[in-house]
């Protein structure tokens, strides 16, 4: 076999530019992450200081806290829709409603709602001010006059969404995902920026914790407990170093262009003049805030969109990488979706730090670094063993890698422990700890692996979100 060519000087220089330029990207993408945690910290005190202002108890028998509608979308959650809406039902909030839409489930989902909470049908006029599939039924409760659950036809959750807003009868809604359970206090301590600049703030998003290995019952974590098994534990520090870095940063610079769709407040009035979620994407939460800062752009109009750390949501994360593998695939798909559909917002002035930073940061990073970075991880390893890159570099290449990303795994692990201090025995850190460092080998890999994936199929035009399947909440032991 001839392999001249890899003695060919030329060659040389296109692997010694190649891997130069894929580490310089790693280091910049990573000393942008450092510099993150740097901007989380003051972030966290600036919350605890809104916080500190804001009691919860002020919050509850205050007239200036609104009324907020939750949003819940259902499609086939049979296994914890009635945990988690028990668990919006005790909530510490001085009125609201919920809402939830059954998106034309093909398992029990309505069946264990009727069951369980003893819904009869109900008359409900359709004001028809967002678009959404036809509405098969709408029930209530005769002892909970606050609860509403509409059946519809499948469309889709953004569809489902769209329905309940219609439905609302408040100023402010909430989106929360099925398979979630709400902290008793997360209203009260999310609506804290809508107190304090009602004109400003369009939307307020919280921290998402994984429930996995927790104890709950009657829809309440009693008991946090760290998963066990490997796979659910790096996504509990994964979520640790999104939530608690990333988006504490992101509201620092007024950047925020993510709300979770497990748990985002809106203003119900710009989401109606917006039309709602848009259909036809599978990144609806992602698309929806950015849409907000377009509107907000181009209209004039003085915005601001928060991450508020303490108020926290609990959902089950996937327990097998095939799941996993369609789950991240699919937010890689809404990521892509949402970047083309918003593209003449990147660079300008006019949208804020959310088109001169956050969006043009997720097209390098979220984007473009995934390939370069599996590129990488490849050629640097096979250049150095055929002697064309040097140990050293080779060297200096892996402590970018995996050195930057424990660093950044722990010091979410300690701001999360700082602001929330959910975890009380040290068995727990410890796992939690270990956790931090074994997935920078292997499970980051893997999730670029699944970002290239979704760019690949986002081109050929894949659509649809896949089967998520769900095993439902550990149960408390009674006493």
């Amino acid at each position: 076999m001839n392999v001249e060519w890899l003695d060919d000087v030329w060659f040389h220089r296109a692997v010694w530019i190649t891997a130069g330029v894929i580490l310089v990207l790693q280091v910049a993408q990573n000393s942008i992450y450092l510099v993150q945690l740097m901007k989380a910290l003051p972030e966290f005190l600036r919350a605890r200081s809104r916080a500190s202002r804001l009691r919860e108890w002020w919050l509850l028998t205050s007239e200036a806290t609104p009324p907020m509608t939750l949003l819940v979308p259902a499609y086939n959650e049979e296994a914890t829709i009635v945990e988690s809406l028990r668990s919006t039902l005790t909530l510490r909030y001085p009125e609201y409603e919920i809402i939830v839409v059954n998106d034309g489930s093909k398992d029990k989902t309505l069946e264990r709602l009727i069951e369980a909470f003893a819904l009869h049908p109900v008359h409900r006029a359709l004001p028809g001010r967002t678009a959404y599939q036809p509405v098969r039924g709408i029930y209530a409760c005769a002892a909970l006059p606050n609860l509403l659950v509409v059946d519809k036809q499948n469309g889709g959750k953004a569809d489902a969404l769209n329905a309940a807003i219609d439905l609302a009868s408040h100023p402010y809604v909430c989106a929360v995902d099925a398979d979630s359970l709400l902290d008793s206090d997360a209203l009260l301590r999310a609506v804290r920026p809508f107190v304090d600049a009602p004109d400003t703030t369009l939307a307020v998003g919280g921290t998402i914790r994984v429930v996995n290995g927790c104890q709950v019952r009657a829809g309440q974590v009693l008991e946090v407990r760290p998963p066990k098994h490997w796979l659910e534990l790096f996504q509990a520090v994964e979520y640790l170093r999104a939530f608690l870095l990333a988006r504490m940063a992101w509201t620092r610079n007024q950047s925020v262009t993510i709300i979770s769709g497990a748990f985002g407040i809106f203003r119900r009035d710009v989401l109606l003049e917006l039309g709602g979620y848009a259909h036809g994407t599978v990144g609806e939460d992602m698309e929806l805030v950015v849409r907000l800062h377009r509107w907000a752009g181009d209209n004039g109009v003085p915005s601001e969109v928060w991450h508020v750390p303490d108020p926290v949501c609990w959902t089950e994360v996937p327990d097998s990488i095939r799941v996993l593998s369609r789950q991240r695939t699919r937010w890689q798909r809404g990521l892509c979706e949402t970047l083309w559909r918003h593209r003449g917002m990147l660079g300008r002035p006019r949208y804020g730090s959310a088109g001169m930073y956050a969006l043009p940061s997720f097209l390098i990073f979220d984007v473009i670094s995934p390939l370069l970075e599996l590129l990488g991880l490849v050629m640097v390893p096979l250049c150095a063993l055929a002697g064309i890159l040097s140990w050293q570099f080779f060297v200096a290449y892996c402590a970018v890698v995996f050195g930057f990303g424990l660093c950044l795994s722990l010091g979410a692990m300690i701001l999360s422990e700082f602001s929330l201090q959910h975890h009380r025995r040290v068995r727990d850190l410890l796992w939690m700890g270990i956790g931090a460092v074994v997935e920078n080998f292997g499970y980051r890999q893997l999730n670029s692996w699944w970002r290239v994936m979704g760019i690949w199929q986002y081109l050929r035009g894949k659509q649809g979100w896949g089967a998520m399947t769900r095993k439902g909440f550990t149960k408390a032991p009674s006493s």
